[in-house]
């Protein structure tokens, strides 16, 4: 991990802090509700190659580019969006909709690039993902940002404040839920407490027929875009699409220590392993009981998804943490979040 970061109270003097840094060009550790995020100005090509480096992050893999409000979002993508037939009538209009329902929140929709965004963001895609997120610290540092930016002379006038926020991890690895999760180099990290959500938003890219395709699962369920858009427009990316969007690879959201996914944890005899010292990452612990794991985390005593999303990372850094050979994690019930939470499980398994 590195030099220990420095991580600063959330409160105005901390905010104003962390938004002269990223005029600077300087990278920040942001909360929001999903994960922590590595924060750069948005339209500073060099702050996002910087992200990039630090997370070890491949080119190919765009950023996703967060902003305070609804209305800052349409007067970012609004003339791009207009203008590419990308998106047409019937696009715009559901994701409106979308946004309507979701923002601020746990939903990122990729959108036409308006020349502002730099290339390096979009990893040279026509599209960009761009979220409100809900978290308070977020928005306001955002805005504090786009104050700074303006104050210093450096912005257009008629463009609000914008982040570009991965996860603050290195590239690959399980992302961080809270301030001291973070370990990728930057100048500070705002300590916005632990991430109510706890998984990435989910992303999704509107068409112009109107439909909407989930190219990541995450904090908004199926069954929620299903019921703002029509459950049979819903429909799931194909695999091997092309990567319009964060976590589409197939190895993702990692511990160090070798990770196994299996439907039940009786596939698993702990004495059959060797002596290794294996832990385990269940939904409500109740079949891990005396089977002899050295380390066990339950998600959800009451086997509450919502709660599991929320606990999932926080709770393989913590096995991560404890000298083990080997994690064995039991898949959920995919439903709901559920199927956000196994999809990371898998990544995570490769």
């Amino acid at each position: 991990m590195g030099e220990r970061l420095e991580i600063v109270a959330a409160d105005d003097a901390g905010i104003a802090r962390a938004a002269a840094a990223l005029a600077d060009g300087q990278l920040v550790g942001m909360p929001t509700e999903t994960v922590y995020g590595l924060a750069c100005h948005a339209f500073d090509a060099a702050a996002a190659a910087r992200v990039f480096e630090a997370k070890q992050r491949p080119s190919f893999d765009p950023l996703i580019v967060h902003v305070a409000s609804s209305a800052d979002a349409w007067a970012l993508v609004g003339g791009a969006a207009e203008n590419q037939s990308t998106l047409d009538e019937r696009g715009l209009r559901v994701a409106r909709v979308l946004a309507e329902a979701f923002w601020p929140g746990a939903l990122t929709l990729v959108l036409p690039r308006p020349e502002c965004v730099p290339g390096i963001v979009t990893s040279g895609l026509g599209t960009v993902g761009v979220r409100v997120p809900a978290h308070p610290v977020a928005r306001g540092l955002i805005a504090a940002l786009g104050e700074e930016v303006k104050k210093r002379g450096r912005g257009r006038a008629d463009l609000p404040g914008a982040v570009a926020a991965p996860s603050a991890n290195v590239f690959g690895g399980v992302s961080p839920t809270r301030a001291e999760h973070v370990a990728v180099p930057c100048a500070l990290v705002l300590d916005g407490g632990p991430c109510a959500t706890g998984l990435e938003s989910t992303v999704v890219r509107p068409t112009p027929e109107g439909g909407v395709v989930v190219l990541r699962l995450g904090g908004v369920t199926l069954e929620q875009l299903g019921e703002v858009a029509g459950e049979a427009n819903v429909t799931l990316a194909k695999p091997g699409e092309k990567l319009a969007s964060p976590g589409m690879l197939e190895r993702h959201y990692a511990p160090r220590t070798p990770l196994h996914l299996v439907s039940k944890l009786e596939q698993i005899d702990p004495g059959s392993l060797g002596g290794q010292r294996v832990g385990v990452l269940t939904l409500t612990g109740e079949r891990g009981r005396g089977m002899g794991f050295a380390a066990a985390e339950v998600l959800s005593a009451r086997g509450d998804l919502v709660e599991a999303a929320a606990n999932l990372f926080a709770a393989l850094h913590r096995l991560d943490a404890a000298g083990l050979d080997v994690v064995v994690a039991e898949a959920v019930p995919d439903e709901g979040l559920g199927r956000a939470i196994n999809d990371r499980l898998r990544r995570a398994a490769g």
